[in-house]
């Protein structure tokens, strides 16, 4: 049974810092390209950032370029999204994906609410 369990949300003052986390099992994690996206109220989820399943590459959503940074621990089967420089804009709850194109396979984590007061 595959499972994302996403972590470290919570409420923080515009301009702050959090870090999220993705801790997966019940699958290869390096097999899999990891995502991490955002859904805030009345509108549809976005995607926020990616990383392929060595780590080499990246990217990232215009909105959060230069503030955000995601990685991942292949070891710990974890990714992770530091988030800087946070704006009421980015207001969301932020799901964890985890996508494999070779067997065609996608998971998504519960979510975790992220909060940015101004």
């Amino acid at each position: 049974q595959v499972q994302l369990v996403e972590s470290g949300g919570g409420l923080v003052q515009a301009g702050g810092s959090l870090r999220l986390s993705c801790a997966a099992s019940g699958l290869t994690f390096s097999s899999y390209a990891m995502g991490w996206f955002r859904q805030a109220p009345g509108k549809e989820r976005e995607f926020v950032a990616g990383i392929t399943r060595t780590g080499i590459s990246t990217s990232y959503a215009d909105s959060v370029k230069g503030r955000f940074t995601i990685s991942r621990d292949n070891a710990k089967s974890t990714v992770y999204l530091q988030m800087n420089g946070l704006k009421p804009e980015d207001t969301a709850v932020y799901y964890c994906n985890a996508e494999s194109v070779a067997v065609a396979r996608s998971f998504w984590g519960q979510g975790t609410q992220v909060t940015v007061s101004s």
